[in-house]
């Protein structure tokens, strides 16, 4: 690190005694060491088993085949850019944002970070840079302790829980006032700008979007925020939910990913030409994302719950169909100006890895522009899904359209797409370990 950056760092660290440095896992968990402020600021070289970054949601690993025999260290580097104070830490804390490298410098295949700042390389080569937004669905409930119980949302100021009629409602009789207060003010010190907020379909669920911006960047607020709600909600004695689908006869979560293109160093759109229609480069776009949609779905819906969302799909679509500003297609394309005009990627969960679900979408259109790949023609209104555009219903189906995937390897690597795997292999197989409520109450006096 530079001299004036470290100076800089040292200025904003004041006060601080330890720099949590942490780097995205597959599932897009932060995972890494708690570092002492006066090493991290000397640049001492810390280092992370290559394991972690396959580490399964239970806690264990797949075979040590798949991130190397030796299970030998990553260094984790950050750049003052990615380091925070963190608002809600008692005693003070910062977070640091780290890439995982090889310790010859190279970029680890096993980053998720890593493979998304891959995918950008590859727009840059060719003068363009991606504009990205999220909107980041998630539930709101009570303190959790027992997993045979289902969720509840918190008790009101009426003193009632939320039954499911407060969608898009604005009243702050849910009694979350000061939960939000407080991550308001979090996200205004870590410099995270966020755009509409609203009180979603589910019950205590909730919707904020962040501002368009670098794709990288956007990733790394995603996961911060993620983080941000997580905390704070600990603070006020809630529990902050990211699964695709927490509650039964409930909208699930998703992670929508708006996507557009401008021609580096400008703001011009380039899936918009000078009378403002739309151009070859915004079909060819949409294109692609209708050809790599079904062989990425399992890096969109990463868990075995995620298939309960896209089972249900209202308004969770479960297909690569593209529209006009209909909700019922996975790529929706929002009423705007033509310098604005954007593909909406409605298939990502809210528990994707947003580092993971951001290089998907991108490599898709970046697949589509370099090889013109046309699009089916538009939908409207209500529609039936052509079987060529339907996706991967079960995680299963989705695994198994990952590893015949060529696309997959061509812009993750094996090395990646073989260890994400098999580490979703052995989450499957743990789920199914168990024996669900539904399947003792039903099926054990009538089989």
């Amino acid at each position: 690190m530079p001299l004036d950056d470290r100076h800089s760092l040292a200025e904003r660290l004041l006060g601080i005694d330890e720099v949590e440095c942490v780097t995205p896992d597959l599932n897009g968990v932060p995972r890494g060491k708690v570092m002492t402020t006066a090493g991290f600021l000397e640049g001492r070289r810390l280092q992370l088993a290559r394991g972690v970054l396959l580490q399964c949601v239970m806690g264990g690993y797949p075979p040590a085949r798949f991130y190397g025999s030796d299970d030998g260290d990553l260094q984790l580097t950050a750049e003052p850019s990615s380091v925070y104070r963190l608002p809600w830490s008692d005693p003070p804390r910062a977070l640091a944002i780290c890439d995982a490298d090889e310790l010859d410098g190279r970029a680890s295949g096993l980053s998720t970070r890593a493979l998304l700042k891959q995918v950008l390389a590859g727009y840059a080569e060719r003068g363009w840079q991606p504009v990205v937004a999220t909107e980041v669905e998630f539930f709101i409930f009570d303190r959790h302790v027992d997993p045979q119980q289902p969720f509840r949302p918190p008790l009101g100021l009426d003193g009632l829980r939320e039954s499911g009629c407060s969608a898009f409602s604005v009243s702050s009789g849910n009694g979350l006032r000061p939960f939000f207060s407080e991550v308001y003010r979090s996200m205004e010190a870590l410099g995270l700008p966020r755009d509409t907020f609203m009180h979603e379909m589910g019950v205590s669920q909730f919707e904020i979007n962040l501002l368009h911006g670098d794709a990288l960047q956007l990733a790394d607020q995603t996961f911060l925020f993620k983080h941000l709600l997580r905390e704070v909600g600990f603070k006020h004695g809630l529990n902050v939910v990211f699964m695709a689908k927490p509650l039964a006869n409930t909208p699930g979560s998703s992670m929508h990913i708006h996507q557009s293109v401008v021609e580096q160093g400008s703001s011009s759109n380039i899936f918009s030409d000078a009378a403002g229609d739309p151009t070859p480069a915004f079909h060819h776009f949409i294109g692609g994302q209708q050809a790599a949609l079904a062989d990425f779905t399992a890096l969109f819906a990463p868990n075995v719950n995620s298939y309960q969302r896209l089972c249900h799909p209202y308004a969770s679509p479960n297909n690569a169909c593209w529209s006009h500003d209909n909700r019922a297609a996975g790529l929706r394309i929002p009423a705007s100006a033509p310098v604005a005009r954007r593909v909406e990627n409605r298939l990502p969960g809210a528990d994707a890895n947003p580092y993971l679900a951001l290089a998907a979408s991108l490599a898709a259109g970046l697949h589509g522009l370099l090889q013109r790949t046309q699009p089916e023609e538009p939908i409207q209104g209500e529609f039936s899904v052509p079987e060529a555009l339907s996706l991967p219903c079960t995680m299963h189906a989705a695994l198994q359209r990952l590893q015949h995937s060529q696309l997959a390897r061509d812009y993750f690597g094996a090395e990646f797409i073989e260890g994400y795997i098999a580490s979703k292999h052995m989450e499957l197989l743990s789920f199914l370990d168990e024996i669900t409520p539904w399947e003792r109450r039903v099926l054990a006096g009538q089989v």
